[in-house]
């Protein structure tokens, strides 16, 4: 499995249990991504230290929140779809990379999988 395979694994299997997910943000919200085929994702971590090596790496005054499993689902994602954004799930490293799935694509795997 490549390395944002298993952060993407790692991602699921956390939020499913703690029932949280993390975000990076300011004063004027969360920042997203917009990759070289001109699509926006926005990202997400399944741990606070995830969410704060995000925020220390872009720095711009970014601080760590939390959101609950059932607010994010019920919102946030809705809301990313309807706007045409991807779910970055558990971006890592010194270039803060990984999987991105659509909103439709989370869902379904935080409901399939065990």
């Amino acid at each position: 499995m490549s390395q944002s395979g298993s952060q993407a694994a790692a991602f699921f299997r956390d939020v499913r249990a703690k029932r949280v997910v993390w975000l990076v943000r300011d004063d004027e919200g969360s920042p997203t991504h917009l990759s070289a085929d001109g699509t926006r994702s926005f990202p997400f971590w399944s741990t606070s230290p995830r969410a704060q090596r995000a925020a220390k790496i872009w720095g711009r005054g970014l601080r760590v929140d939390s959101m609950p499993l059932d607010t994010w689902c019920d919102l946030v994602l809705p809301d990313a779809a309807q706007d045409g954004l991807v779910i970055g799930i558990n971006w890592s490293g010194p270039r803060q990379v990984g999987w991105s799935f659509t909103p439709r694509e989370v869902l379904n795997r935080l409901v399939l999988q065990p």
